[in-house]
């Protein structure tokens, strides 16, 4: 692994204050909208894609403004929620590499708005591949091209009417030169000998399905392990839900209309009144008072319910690390063995070891391995789980030694008369 970044001399930055071609005028008309598709389409090479959403502000994660690039059109940013659909743009990019920096926050938003690359380049994953201690766009920015990028105007309310010139000028600086970006990112992969590692990822990111609706949301309430008693989290269950659909109606996030915290404190009081429920910690504010009616009818109906949720249901989880020693310890030993040689690994290669092998399937392995402890076998298990062609052929081996160096360990620390068995259920 390349090591001594303080040998390297960084050279001076220059910021980049605004977009080159200066600021676009939002496009919010279906005319503007048919105007961009042309536009796009007799453009050239990639196309820089980047959206903004109002997380913490509105309901969901939809975009409230995208912004593209590609040579020959300039910068165009897009309102959709005056437009709706950008069919007509995903139409005139088919066949053009879509070059996005950290896709898998933008792509939930854009499938929505029907747009889906046929090619990618993930210039923010293609960094954790190389390696790279910071990986945000203004940071890849900064060290592979030597431009500064304002980050101010990250985390605000892009659901704002009409957006504010210095917002836009920050939106369209985040494409101005991401295919720049693109090309130097492709350049140390192909020095790293990482290209078609990279490839394999973007294109794992690219056609992953949307993922399930996730089963009883409400469990992942903050705070909810200290409820206890199968009515009072019937009364968390039904205040997530309540506030939920709420959100959804007023188009807010959840949080501005009730902290998590809340809804737990009213969940172990289980109040009886209006006034004991406004007592309660985090019932403050208009629309804990104005809605108090709605959050105590939520905690009388688990009060009254015959039927409480159970405390625990089905589900094909792992269970938590730290129980594997009572559960199953031959699973303990095995990836207290194989995680380190795994991030051993992973530094040597110079990358975050959740890049190398996702954690999660690297536990399922552990939790259940092959019988064999052959390379083979433990490869053609790693594939089984979903590991990629190029992380099998990093990981494979060295999880296969590693765990045939534990039995062996094992079997030593056994009688000579007493072997362990060939059979899965040692480590």
């Amino acid at each position: 692994m390349v090591t001594g970044f303080e040998d390297f001399h960084v050279p001076a930055t220059v910021h980049l204050h605004g977009p080159a071609d200066g600021i676009p005028r939002v496009v919010d008309t279906a005319r503007g909208l048919a105007r961009a598709a042309e536009q796009l389409a007799q453009a050239t090479g990639p196309v820089a894609i980047d959206t903004e959403r109002a997380s913490g502000f509105r309901f969901g994660q939809r975009a409230f403004l995208v912004q593209i690039r590609r040579e020959g059109a300039g910068t165009i940013l897009i309102d959709p929620e005056a437009v709706g659909s950008l069919a007509s743009i995903n139409d005139a990019l088919r066949g053009v590499e879509w070059v996005l920096h950290a896709a898998t926050q933008d792509m939930p938003c854009l499938r929505d708005l029907d747009m889906t690359p046929d090619l990618l380049f993930d210039t923010e994953l293609g960094g954790r591949l190389l390696g790279l201690r910071k990986v945000g766009l203004a940071s890849m920015t900064e060290e592979l091209l030597g431009f500064t990028l304002s980050k101010e105007h990250s985390a605000v309310d892009w659901s704002k009417r009409p957006l504010p010139q210095d917002w836009l000028n920050y939106a369209a600086l985040d494409v101005e030169v991401l295919v720049q970006l693109r090309w130097a990112t492709e350049e140390r992969l192909v020095e790293a000998g990482k290209l078609e590692w990279a490839q394999q990822e973007f294109e794992a990111v690219r056609t992953a399905p949307a993922p399930p609706p996730r089963k009883d949301p409400w469990r992942r309430t903050h705070g909810i392990g200290t409820v206890r008693g199968r009515r009072k989290l019937t009364a968390v269950r039904n205040l997530w839900t309540a506030r939920e659909n709420l959100a959804r109606h007023k188009d807010l996030s959840p949080n501005r209309l009730l902290p998590d915290s809340a809804i737990v404190a009213a969940a172990n009081a289980m109040p009886r009144t209006v006034p004991q429920l406004l007592a309660t910690p985090g019932f403050h504010g208009r629309s804990a008072s104005r809605e108090a009616p709605r959050w105590l009818a939520a905690v009388q109906e688990a009060r009254l319910t015959d039927d409480p949720v159970p405390h625990n249901v089905p589900s094909d989880a792992l269970p938590p690390v730290k129980g594997w020693e009572a559960k199953r310890p031959e699973a303990a030993a095995r990836l207290k063995a194989i995680k380190p040689a795994v991030a051993e690994h992973a530094e040597a290669v110079g990358m975050p070891t959740e890049n190398l092998i996702t954690p999660e399937l690297l536990r399922r392995f552990c939790w259940q391995p092959p019988r064999s402890t052959s390379d083979e076998a433990v490869a053609q298990r790693l594939t089984e789980l979903g590991v990629r062609q190029w992380q099998v052929e990093q990981v494979a081996s060295v999880i296969g030694h590693t765990w045939r160096e534990l039995r062996a360990q094992r079997r030593a620390e056994k009688h000579a008369d007493d072997p362990i068995p060939e059979s899965g259920n040692e480590p």
